[in-house]
């Protein structure tokens, strides 16, 4: 099975690769930005804002291409095209960027924080600097970290107010260990599956709920099997850009930094439109007939605490050191 799916990536990179060649070499540079979230999404609208900036800022020499919804496959496939060199960025959350380097696992740490800018005051440290180097080692490049997805709620199809009615609950994770811990921890039973089958799945009763930010909830419109809100925000979910180490050694050191400049204003955006996005949401998701649940957030942070013993590979005491630069 292994040697079929590193044959379908190659095959995948190898089909990007011809569109690269295909009708676009009037820019200089292309690049392509590879995600799961539709068209008209928060997430795509601070994308195309993105491609905005670096187009006006190079005077059109280059150029990011958007594919939406998983165009070209799943994250880890894109993860793996880049590292064989080909021009895509994918967005990651730090769970998965954890296969590669284990400490960045703590990035999405259940109630890690108090809020989205004590999280982004951590990309700035040595500590995260350290870690960014350490998986370029392993292939990949960082573009731009500040980027925020959102605060990860539930939608369910049974009212959940307290870990006790979260217990054995079918909760859609997505595939990292962290996260899958962390439901666990709170009671539920974490079902991994890709974003795209989600819907289908609370449908047909394989699940009873998914989380992620309201955004994402809304824009699956996965609210409409799942009639239940929980706010329980047990995660602040923040982004980063990346891409292969072997593609960006190609590029001059100025389109580099065009990038990630422009990534990081791309990333200020973000969090004006994700706040602004999830009160109408929630008023929208309303209207169309879903109930908000009064959750015990308490509960469930005191439950979530475990999650970080559960992680050897972690450097030892990092959850205290992480804990000390969050009060710098």
């Amino acid at each position: 099975m292994k040697s079929v799916k590193t044959t379908l990536v190659a095959l995948l990179a190898g089909a990007v690769l011809i569109l690269a060649m295909s009708g676009i070499a009037q820019a200089k540079t292309t690049i392509r930005l590879a995600y799961e979230n539709n068209p008209g999404e928060p997430l795509d609208q601070v994308a195309h804002k993105w491609a905005d900036l670096v187009k006006e800022r190079s005077n059109g020499e280059v150029e990011l291409l958007l594919f939406p919804s998983s165009q070209l496959g799943g994250k880890k496939d894109i993860l793996e095209m880049a590292k064989m060199g080909v021009n895509v960025i994918t967005i990651c959350d730090a769970g998965f960027l954890a296969d590669y380097v284990p400490d960045f696992g703590i990035l999405v740490g259940p109630y890690l924080a108090e809020s989205p800018e004590k999280i982004f005051k951590l990309f700035k440290t040595g500590w995260y600097n350290d870690l960014a180097k350490q998986l370029e080692s392993k292939g990949l490049h960082i573009v731009t970290s500040n980027w925020l997805y959102g605060v990860r709620h539930m939608v369910t199809t049974k009212p959940v107010k307290s870990p006790a009615d979260m217990k054995g609950l079918k909760i859609r994770v997505p595939n990292n260990r962290i996260q899958i811990a962390a439901l666990k921890s709170m009671g539920a039973t974490p079902t991994p599956m890709p974003l795209g089958e989600v819907y289908p799945a609370l449908t047909q009763g394989i699940i009873d709920g998914a989380e992620n930010p309201l955004s994402v909830l809304y824009g699956q419109k996965l609210y409409e099997p799942a009639k239940y809100i929980e706010l329980i925000g047990y995660l602040t979910m923040t982004a980063q850009w990346v891409g292969g180490q072997a593609y960006f050694d190609t590029l001059p050191a100025d389109v580099v930094t065009l990038l990630q400049e422009t990534g990081d204003e791309a990333g200020l955006y973000s969090r004006k439109v994700m706040a602004e996005e999830d009160e109408k949401i929630i008023k929208k998701m309303i209207a169309d007939g879903s109930t908000l649940v009064d959750v015990d957030t308490a509960a469930f942070r005191e439950m979530s605490k475990s999650t970080y013993s559960q992680f050897p590979e972690w450097t030892p005491g990092l959850y205290e050191k992480v804990q000390k630069l969050l009060a710098e």
